[in-house]
C-alpha cells in the first residue's frame, strides 16, 4: 500500500488522554486572527498546532462482577472522552509535550492536561 498524505497517520494509535499535534509555523495565523505573541514564542513555553489524532480518553475501570464469566475482559474499561477533537487548533505547554519525527514530519504527543486552549472551526448558529 502506498503511503499518501491522507493515510500516512492511519497506522498511529494514540493512547489514553494524549493527542497528536502537528505544529504550526510561526508565520501562520487563523482566520479569526489567533496567534501567539513573539514574547511567548521566543520563550518556547507555549506552542500551537493542529490536532491530527486523539486517544480514547481517560480510562475508568468498571467494577468486576465475578458472576458474569461470559463477559470479555476488554469490556471492563470505559473511557471519558477528551475535549480536544481532530482539526482543532491547540495552544499547549511545550514542557509536557514529546517531540517525534514521523514520515519526515515533526509532531508532538501532548497529554490533554498540557493543552491551554482550543480553537474549533464550527458553526455556532
Amino acid at each position: 500500500m502506498e503511503i499518501t498524505h491522507e493515510n500516512k497517520l492511519r497506522k498511529i494509535v494514540v493512547v489514553g488522554d494524549r493527542v497528536l499535534i502537528k505544529p504550526k509555523t510561526m508565520s501562520e495565523r487563523t482566520e479569526s486572527g489567533l496567534y501567539l505573541p513573539p514574547g511567548v514564542q521566543e520563550k518556547e513555553r507555549a506552542q500551537s498546532g493542529y490536532i491530527m489524532k486523539t486517544g480514547p480518553g481517560y480510562p475508568i475501570p468498571m467494577p468486576v462482577e465475578e458472576n458474569e464469566p461470559w463477559k470479555d475482559q476488554e469490556d471492563q474499561i470505559k473511557y471519558v472522552p477528551l475535549q480536544a477533537k481532530v482539526g482543532d487548533l491547540a495552544i499547549f505547554l511545550q514542557k509536557g509535550a514529546f517531540e517525534i519525527i514521523y514520515e519526515r514530519e515533526k509532531y508532538f504527543i501532548v497529554p490533554q492536561s498540557s493543552i491551554l486552549m482550543l480553537e474549533r472551526e464550527e458553526d455556532l448558529s
